[in-house]
């Protein structure tokens, strides 16, 4: 919490801050702005709704911070940048971004709101370094719309590879170093993103379809095409890395493809062991890589779906019940620095040897102990009975203000 310190002009919203992010950590079963603020001992959640929406501090100074700590103590030369996106399904049409879309989440169209997130994936651990709302057509050609939740009246659309070049883009700016970048179908058909990392000297190895074309030294083929005119010695059984249950081996090949530009760019192919099922991946570097070094990128790629299962599981993530976008920016960033923060120990932990017969800590484990051990949150019977009296008046204001509409509409 000292990193973000000097992003707070004021004490109070710092102190706040500190609490909602506890909060996050907490082993709370439902986490939102009064379940957190009663936690943390406050009387009302009217400060933790103060800093989400009305206190003066830049989510995106803090979001820089994360990054910074992330780097730090997670650092690999060898890491990767994951792009992917989440979508988080919402009710009703005011919450920023929301419309009926897609979302991994649910496995299919919801009325939802999507982001996209950059995860730094190195051999310590993983964790993410940047956010961006995705924001619909429906909403960037409604100006009013926009600004009633707190974007720029002139807020341009942005497809999801441009938002991932832009924090590919910000996060090299401010000096981070990143030899690859990793995602899925969304990122790698996306010519114009594969250009922009080509033109910054970084390698991707990035999930196409099976109709994606490429050309190779005999000509233009569909992927699934070229694929079978691979012979069978041409394949390796290569581990993509290790799964909670042992190594994830596939059989692998690569097929250089023909272009006259700078740098090496080839077609790798990825068949899954028990089924044959193949996945097919644009790959481009300065210089030739072995095999082996493709396939350690591509395996990479889950590191995203594993931060999204413990953000959302651990910190909170996907929990903000927030309309606006001031809100959103700042709920997801002290979210990430929650997460963030349990990605640390867990790396440092994991350099000292476990004693027998036990796993290393997990994360899982580390926010367990740190919340029973270190935090201890205990509250007397008089908190617990004004958390009581507190809903019940809210929610009988709530419930009038309903009867009079109700009333006028009659």
């Amino acid at each position: 919490m000292s990193r973000i310190a000097g992003r707070f002009t004021r004490v109070e919203p710092r102190r706040r801050a500190r609490k909602l992010v506890l909060g996050l950590l907490s082993d709370l079963p439902r986490k939102n702005c009064w379940t957190i603020a009663e936690w943390a001992g406050d009387r009302t959640p009217d400060g933790m709704q103060h800093l989400l929406g009305r206190a003066k501090w830049d989510a995106d100074q803090v979001r820089d911070e994360v990054g910074d700590y992330v780097v730090e103590h997670l650092h690999d030369d060898e890491a990767v940048l994951v792009v992917d996106e989440t979508g988080d399904v919402k009710k009703g049409t005011g919450t920023v971004g929301v419309q009926r879309q897609y979302t991994g989440t649910a496995g299919r169209t919801e009325n939802a709101q999507v982001a996209v997130y950059l995860v730094y994936a190195g051999r310590r651990g993983h964790a993410a370094v940047d956010r961006e709302l995705y924001v619909p057509r429906s909403w960037t050609s409604d100006p009013d719309r926009c600004r009633d939740a707190g974007l720029d009246q002139d807020t341009a659309f942005a497809t999801k590879p441009e938002l991932a070049t832009r924090m590919v883009a910000r996060f090299q700016d401010a000096g981070h170093q990143a030899t690859w970048v990793a995602g899925d179908e969304v990122y790698g058909g996306n010519p114009r993103l594969r250009t922009a990392l080509e033109e910054r000297g970084t390698g991707y190895v990035l999930a196409v379809a099976c109709s994606h074309e490429v050309t190779a030294g005999a000509g233009r083929f569909r992927a699934d095409t070229l694929a079978k005119k691979v012979p069978k010695r041409a394949w390796q059984k290569l581990s993509a890395g290790a799964g909670a249950k042992g190594h994830r081996f596939y059989d692998w090949a690569v097929i250089d493809l023909a272009d006259p530009r700078p740098g090496s760019r080839q077609l790798l192919i990825r068949r899954n062991r028990s089924t044959g099922e193949l996945a097919y991946y644009r790959c481009h570097s300065r210089a030739p890589v072995p095999l082996t070094v493709l396939v350690r990128v591509a395996g990479s790629r889950w590191r995203v779906e594993e931060f999204f299962q413990s953000g959302k599981g651990l910190a909170a993530l996907d929990e903000h019940q927030v309309r606006r976008y001031a809100s959103w920016s700042r709920w997801v960033t002290l979210a990430m620095l929650a997460h963030a923060f349990l990605a640390v120990v867990r790396a440092d932990e994991h350099t000292r040897p476990a004693p027998d017969a036990l796993i290393p800590l997990t994360c899982k484990e580390i926010q367990r102990l740190f919340i029973t051990l270190v935090v201890r949150p205990v509250h007397d019977t008089a908190h617990r009975l004004g958390w009581s009296d507190w809903r019940r008046r809210h929610q009988a204001r709530s419930q009038a203000g309903h009867y009079r509409r109700q009333a006028t509409q009659a």
